[in-house]
């Protein structure tokens, strides 16, 4: 083997073979060389280069030097370094590992599995590695590049987010003074990361220096107060009240040994055969935290196996095991429910369980941290409603049961569970029935459990009959059992037949009880509120319908929603005999109660989006006539989308397949307000593509233009930018077709926003004039207020900074005439950024956080984000980077959580500038 080849980018660029230094030539090659180590093994386009060597102010001669430029570089690289030439341009191709930054990504990444793995003190001498090969700011000795500012931030921000775990791991082990040493130094320079706060102030109460840590809260809020106009993240601020109330902070918390936790539920006595698959799950649960999924038909008898073998291993997890049955066929556990339970539990109770799901799932794990449990999750429906609850510590395994298969759990093993063989079968039925009777007729006992199909479920019941009925020969349940139209009704035991039993309770229903069970198979598997039952029945207050229903314990009451309000669902098997009774309705029947529930749905819909924030370019169609239902369902807007926001997407599925295109179209339009306000583009994309599909098949024009209006909408936030093109433009024409001069204006204003995102500022203009036109003959006021805003500051990228600043007035002053808070905090921030433009940085600032706090009151965590990074960037403009940095990091962890990558990249950008002005070089002057 060769001399080591190391290219160093974490520092001054340099590149070295066996540790002495490559000459690298003149500071044109050298850019060359970063840039194309910055996407080593892609091939890079000429122009990307180019504008990365001149700026974008390239010479006429520009090709030519830069071939001239390659063809020195290719001389001069090291062996196993191979720079190719392509059709599309150029690629550096090496190994990752003689990179020094990717090496830092792998070693973080070792370490962040070794703290996972119950190996601290690996993972802490990982990230030292780590942290040593940095030798200053990334290329800190080439001149800047646009292009390179979102990669170097990247870098950047993931060297503090590595010194942070180092940090947390510290604190975790116990090393709080040095910790506390090296954290004081770091709050100098960082003064706003909320993350070194947290560890300062767990390193602090670590150590005993409680009313410290609580004095260093102070200072963190005030300083993110009064300088950034900010109040601490919710992280902070739980654990500043964790340690003024004296409560366990976050960290690991074993249970005591003697009182381990035992949730399991009991193990079947006759349990049979499988010995081949409990072998395989007990070794793969004894391979660290990756979950084991074992998926199967129904009835195989996945949770039977998994509770023998779960119990079987009650030894090797010492500190108990967690059970959750997350009713995957029925109506799906929501995680952050399930975290409550496990939290409640582990000893975490009233208000010092957090609010948000990430926050729970994040104390799950703190709590699960050094202790040795198994998890048991049952009956799962999605990888989704898994991942919160994955613990992630060595000492704990997880085993999953699913009907589904689950591929998108990464890192999981998967065990399919298949019926019984013949023999397995044949035991059991003996383990059951006698083994005497089997062996006496062993012709009969093979043909029972071949009409079982096999199926562990279908044999334990035929083998329990078999057992209650001495006198019987195998012969006669055989007999019963080849008959295939009774199969499904044959086994059943006693009183325990399914269908027998449900018969039974709904004989003794009363008429409107019995109704209203059938018809709730109209929804689905799906739970839902009280007054879904007043729409059953077309007729108000049937509480007392719903109280038999749960009484009868046909109906199940789950909890409250978010809202505050009951929710009720029917068990998978009832539902499956309700959706029965609901087929001997007729049709015009059926089809007319969920128009009518869909109908209720829609308008409570409509009244919550009139709470929310408006959505420019949302459109929900005319008034709904509906039996009133009670305002104070509707008395928090956010909270009951929230809640509905499941049943919203069933709804717009169910209308859809009932040929209802009209319900379809209206119920995911209505919902486009909380789907902008919360990010949810993925509901926002599916409901829209449904529905669409419902309304070109019924040729209902008015639902295709505002279905496609919404479409291109959601593309647009997506980058998706000529699909969403395509869409604002066939709106546009469906409303000409329609005569609808607002739907055709506000399809025509995003044309102007598609345009204005690909840098097409005129063309933008000449179609936020044509949509303003249009809104103001159809008086839409707020739309009108809009365009201003984007005439505005589009005429600020034109660089026309007075006819901007015009425009932008006359917008703020029409959004405070109408009294739309959220149309005056948009304008705010186009304000704040036109007076960063123009260099009136203080009146910037002032904008801004007027905009940020009414955004906070209305709790848009999108705009608000957004609003944070202009703050940044004009903090960056004043010669604050550190500051700029502390509010940028705010809007990155919004930008992350919602998916929104140009949000994401811009900060990036912007968190890689405030570094550099932070440390200035001479060569970047």
């Amino acid at each position: 083997m060769g001399p080591e080849v190391r290219f160093h980018l974490l520092g001054p660029l340099t590149v070295t073979v066996g540790g002495r230094p490559v000459p690298l030539g003149g500071a044109k090659q050298r850019v060359l060389l970063a840039h194309l180590l910055l996407n080593a093994n892609r091939t890079v386009s000429p122009g990307q280069l180019i504008d990365a060597l001149w700026h974008r102010d390239p010479p006429t001669s520009a090709t030519a030097n830069l071939q001239t430029y390659v063809w020195r570089l290719r001389r001069l690289l090291p062996d196993g370094a191979v720079l190719r030439t392509h059709d599309a341009g150029y690629s550096l191709v090496v190994d990752p590992g003689e990179v020094d930054a990717h090496r830092f990504a792998r070693l973080v990444g070792d370490a962040a599995r070794a703290a996972k793995d119950g190996s601290p003190e690996t993972a802490l001498t990982l990230l030292a590695e780590a942290e040593a090969l940095w030798r200053g700011d990334p290329l800190e000795d080439l001149p800047t590049a646009a292009a390179w500012d979102a990669e170097l931030g990247r870098l950047v921000e993931n060297r503090l987010a590595a010194v942070e775990e180092r940090l947390a791991l510290q604190v975790r082990l116990g090393r709080h003074d040095p910790a506390i040493a090296e954290l004081t130094v770091l709050l100098a320079e960082h003064p706003y990361r909320e993350r070194l706060w947290q560890q300062y102030l767990l390193a602090l109460a670590g150590a005993g220096r409680r009313a410290e840590a609580l004095q260093a809260y102070a200072t963190a809020r005030e300083r993110l107060v009064t300088e950034l106009g900010v109040e601490p993240g919710p992280e902070l601020r739980t654990l500043q009240a964790a340690i003024l109330a004296g409560d366990p902070l976050p960290g690991p918390a074993p249970v005591a040994a003697s009182s381990p936790l035992r949730q399991l539920p009991a193990d079947l006595p006759d349990f049979t055969g499988r010995e081949e698959y409990v072998r395989e799950l007990s070794a793969a649960l004894g391979a660290g935290p990756a979950p084991v999924v074992l998926t199967g038909a129904p009835g195989t008898g996945k949770t039977a196996l998994a509770m023998h073998v779960a119990h079987g291993l009650a030894d090797r997890f010492p500190d108990g095991q967690l059970y959750v049955d997350l009713a995957g066929t029925g109506a799906p556990r929501d995680p952050a429910e399930v975290l409550a339970d496990f939290l409640h539990a582990l000893g975490v109770t009233g208000n010092t369980v957090p609010a948000g799901p990430d926050q729970r799932a994040a104390l799950f794990r703190s709590r699960l941290a050094g202790r040795r449990m198994l998890l048991v999750l049952d009956d799962a429906a999605t990888a989704a409603q898994v991942r919160p609850l994955l613990p992630a510590d060595a000492g704990c395994a997880v085993l999953v049961t699913t009907r589904g298969r689950l591929p998108e759990l990464a890192g999981a093993k998967h065990v399919e569970l298949p019926v019984f063989g013949e023999r397995e079968a044949a035991q059991l039925l003996a383990e059951l029935a006698g083994p005497d009777r089997v062996v006496g007729e062993p012709a009969e006992a093979a043909a029972i459990v071949r009409c079982c199909g096999y199926l562990p479920l279908a044999i334990r019941i035929a083998g329990a009959r078999l057992a209650g009925r001495q006198a019987w020969s195998l012969r006669t349940l055989h007999d019963r059992l080849a008959d295939e139209s009774s199969r499904l009704s044959e086994p059943r035991v006693g009183d325990l037949g399914v269908r027998p039993s449900f018969e039974l309770s709904l004989r003794q229903l009363p008429p409107a009880a019995r109704t209203a069970f059938g018809r709730s198979a109209v929804l689905g598997a799906q739970d839902f509120p009280s007054w879904v039952v007043d729409a059953l029945l077309d007729r108000a207050g049937t509480h007392d319908v719903l109280d038999v229903l749960v009484d009868a314990n046909l109906v199940s009451l789950t909890g409250r929603d978010s809202s505050g309000h009951p929710r009720y669902r029917l068990h998978d098997l009832l539902r499956c005999y309700a959706t029965e009774l609901l087929a001997q309705e007729p049709l015009p029947v059926r089809r007319e109660t969920l128009a009518r529930v869909l109908s209720v749905l829609l308008a409570l819909a409509k009244t919550a989006a009139a709470g929310l924030p408006p959505a420019f370019g949302a459109m929900t169609g005319p008034a709904v006539a509906v039996r009133p239902v009670p305002d104070r369902l509707v008395a928090d807007p956010l909270g009951w989308f929230t809640a509905e926001r499941k049943l919203l997407a069933a709804a717009v599925q169910l209308a859809a397949e009932a040929g209802l295109d009209e319900l379809a179209w209206q119920l995911t339009a209505a919902a486009v307000p909380f789907y902008d306000l919360r990010g949810a583009y993925d509901d926002w994309r599916r409901s829209h593509l449904t529905a669409l599909a419902a309304v070109e098949a019924a040729g209902n024009r008015a639902g295709a233009a505002v279905l496609a209006r919404g479409l291109g909408q959601v593309r647009l936030y997506h980058d998706e930018y000529e699909e969403a093109s395509r869409d604002m433009r066939r709106s546009a024409e469906l409303f000409a077709e329609l005569g609808d001069v607002r739907g055709e204006a506000l399809a025509v204003a995003g044309l102007g926003t598609v345009a204005r995102v690909r840098d097409r500022p005129r063309e933008a203009l000449g179609f936020y004039r044509r949509a303003l036109a249009g809104l103001e003959r159809a008086d839409d006021r707020s739309g009108v207020a809009q365009m201003r805003n984007s005439i505005g500051s589009t005429y600020a990228l034109l660089g026309s900074f007075a006819e901007a600043e015009t425009w932008l007035h006359r917008a703020r002053a029409l959004a405070r005439e109408i009294e739309d808070p959220h149309r005056e905090a948009k304008v705010l921030t186009e304000l704040g950024t036109l007076r960063r433009d123009t260099g009136r940085l203080p009146e910037s600032l002032t904008r801004l956080r007027l905009a940020l706090r009414i955004l906070e009151d209305l709790d848009d965590e999108r705009c608000s984000a957004y609003a944070l990074l202009g703050i940044g960037q004009t903090l960056l403009e004043a010669g604050e980077p550190v500051q700029a940095r502390g509010v940028c990091d705010r809007a990155l962890r919004v930008f992350r959580e919602t998916g929104n990558h140009q949000g994401e990249t811009t900060g990036l950008a912007l968190l890689e500038r405030a570094q550099r002005r932070r440390t200035p070089s001479a060569a970047r002057t």
